[in-house]
């Protein structure tokens, strides 16, 4: 079969026309790199692809054909049969009560022509929240500063926010991604970057605050932490030199001393998680072990086996493998301790988290999932206006067949593991959830090609997860999307995500409240662009010039553009141009959720990172300006009141 032959099957656009307007092919090479990296597709009889049927109503599926009638159907969920039929016509009328979940739909035809499909049924629309409008506290945790904490943000002062959220009238607190990295590489610190969306990042634990912990344990902590305090950027290598210092005093002390019911919550966790924790924590001590890539070590290990992984369990690094497991129940336990207090507080949203596009190829999820995860293919984007030779983001996403094969089980997966502990939750890039742009290792970004993906089965997943742990999702749709793209989003109840830096028309002028769609979060900027402090002043455009990077814009199109801004503000009847009065232009929209940047409230010039710079400026790396119990007294209340008074929970008061 020829390589546009495979490229058809397989979902791969080879030719595409760029946003310069460029025509775009795919290199032979490149092409065939991509295609050896991606796992067979099914290419189906009876159906056009994975069946979604979607509850309400009486729902139906189109047949691509019959073969020789009847042809009979059969549904299954986790090896048992759960409904059955048959049918002469080009259609299949579904009975009412099939459950909601991932199943398998086996279709035979009289002749015993057969064919297995994956087939997801869905709730109509994805869960989309009990309330008007509101408003949250967005803040990169790493970044807070507390007269305690061990020299970054922690989960203990998650729950200060939560509480000084409230205080302001919030419904809840935006964070970066809480990934977990890798623990010997700390300086590697973008939170975008995973090594597995399944689990938790160890350094915003508060050690402390673990029940088996006490100060003796490491005597120098105390005076350590204080000076780890210090600086305006968080002291990756040091800090988590400490923490993993004491995280390995406490879980000794839990082994030789937790209670009985300490024991048994362990316990709990522990089952609740398996197997993804159990084969987890082996990957993290064979990565330990081995010190190189996972497809280096012994063949023996290079792919997960539950039966290695409970001898791994009983063997010599048995204490190793439960460490893993402490670290992560005691950063998922205090990470529940702050969503619970969010819900007592009476908070409609409590934390909204963001979800990283991909991870690292050599973290775990790749190892675990290496049929739904192509670790030689890197998500990206192509050419456009600001990335003329377009974008490698060096992380590895998901393909379409490898799902198919496990009726999209581990993207669902993904998802839980952040919906656990949110009221509303970001995809990054939710393009990608119906085409992704992959470069294959080795060649430029500008050599990538499209790949479709299942829109329909991932947006029916989405939808299933987010009814089911009740939790609002948000796509990040910015940029040049697909014709349809959005509808379809909010026809399965997705939200969009709307930045006012980018709801501009043609001529550059800012769109009017009434653009602003009711289902999506809108905000000001995002943690990639400059803060409103920054933008007034010009400081980014500066920054990006030192650095050598083109701003993409000039200094004339900004000060046209805060002429601009005045129009729209003013004709809003909004006389001042300040941040409190963006926020109050913003507060207006029919946008059901507001997201306000801490930076922004305090001042900050300087963003949290700038794309296309890794050490060039200390992304990820900057702390706020005051500390926890500061910011009420620097951040203007009463203005804020004001502004947010319309969707604010204590109405302004």
């Amino acid at each position: 079969m020829d390589l546009l032959a495979q490229a058809r099957i397989k979902g791969v656009q080879s030719e595409f026309v760029d946003a310069l307007g460029k025509l775009r092919v795919t290199d032979p090479v490149a092409l065939k790199s991509i295609l050896d990296a991606l796992p067979e597709k099914r290419v189906y009889r009876f159906v056009g692809g994975p069946v979604v049927v979607r509850a309400l109503g009486h729902p139906r599926t189109e047949l691509a054909a019959i073969g020789a009638p009847p042809l009979r159907w059969t549904l299954s969920a986790n090896g048992k049969s759960v409904a059955q039929g048959e049918t002469r016509e080009p259609v299949i009328a579904w009975p009412a009560g099939l459950p909601l979940g991932y199943h398998r739909l086996t279709l035979t035809d009289a002749e015993g022509v057969s064919e297995d499909v994956p087939m997801i049924v869905a709730p109509e629309r994805a869960f989309g929240g009990d309330f008007d409008r509101g408003w949250l506290l967005a803040v990169q945790l790493y970044s807070v500063r507390s007269n305690r904490n061990w020299g970054i943000g922690d989960f203990t002062d998650l729950a200060d926010l939560v509480r000084l959220a409230k205080q302001l009238g919030a419904d809840g607190v935006g964070l970066n991604p809480l990934h977990v990295l890798f623990d010997d590489y700390p300086a590697d610190c973008s939170p975008y970057s995973p090594n597995s969306r399944l689990f938790l990042n160890p350094l915003y634990i508060d050690v402390e605050a673990i029940p088996e912990f006490s100060a003796d344990l490491v005597p120098d902590a105390a005076a350590t932490a204080a000076r780890l305090r210090e600086g305006d950027r968080v002291p990756y290598t040091d800090m988590a030199a400490l923490k993993w210092l004491g995280l390995r005093a406490a879980f000794n002390s839990f082994v030789t001393n937790a209670s009985e019911a300490r024991r048994r919550e362990f316990d709990a966790f522990r089952a609740a998680r398996a197997p993804l924790l159990s084969r987890f924590a082996c990957f993290e001590v064979l990565r330990h072990r081995f010190n190189a890539p996972w497809w280096e070590w012994p063949v023996e290990w290079q792919r997960p086996d539950d039966a290695k992984c409970a001898d791994l369990r009983k063997g010599p690094d048995k204490r190793e493998v439960e460490f893993v497991e402490f670290v992560q129940w005691t950063a998922d336990s205090q990470l529940h301790a702050a969503k619970e207090l969010a819900g007592q507080l009476g908070m409609r949203v409590g934390l909204y988290l963001d979800v990283a596009v991909g991870v690292q190829s050599n973290g775990f999820d790749a190892w675990n999932e290496q049929m739904a995860i192509s670790r030689h293919l890197a998500v990206g984007a192509p050419p456009d206006v600001l990335n003329t030779v377009g974008q490698d983001w060096g992380l590895a996403g998901f393909n379409a067949g490898g799902l198919e094969a496990q009726s999209f089980v581990p993207f669902a997966d993904m998802l839980a593991a952040s919906m656990r502990h949110a009221g509303a939750i970001r995809l990054d890039h939710v393009l990608g959830l119906k085409r992704l742009y992959l470069v294959p290792r080795g060649f430029k970004p500008d050599n990538g090609a499209y790949v479709q993906m299942p829109f329909e089965a991932l947006l029916a997943a989405v939808a299933s997860e987010s009814a089911r742990h009740k939790c609002i999702v948000i796509g990040e749709d910015l940029g040049t999307v697909p014709e349809g793209f959005r509808e379809t989003m909010q026809d399965f109840g997705i939200w969009s995500y709307l930045v006012m830096m980018f709801e501009r028309d043609d001529a550059g002028r800012f769109r009017n409240g009434d653009h602003y769609r009711p289902n999506a979060l809108v905000t000001l900027n995002t943690h990639d662009l400059s803060t409103y402090a920054g933008w007034r002043s010009f400081s980014d455009l500066k920054m990006k010039l030192s650095l050598g990077i083109d701003p993409g814009e000039s200094e004339q199109a900004r000060w046209d553009a805060l002429g601009m801004l005045d129009q729209i503000l003013r004709q809003n009847g909004i006389t001042a141009n300040d941040l409190y009065s963006v926020l109050a232009f913003l507060s207006r929209t029919p946008s059901r959720l507001l997201a306000v940047s801490m930076e922004d409230l305090l001042g900050v010039i300087d963003q949290p990172n700038i794309p296309g710079t890794i050490d060039e400026h200390p992304n990820w790396r900057q702390r706020l300006p005051v500390a926890l119990d500061e910011i009420a007294s620097k951040v203007d209340l009463t203005a804020l009141r004001a502004a947010t008074r319309e969707r604010s929970l204590n109405g302004g008061s």
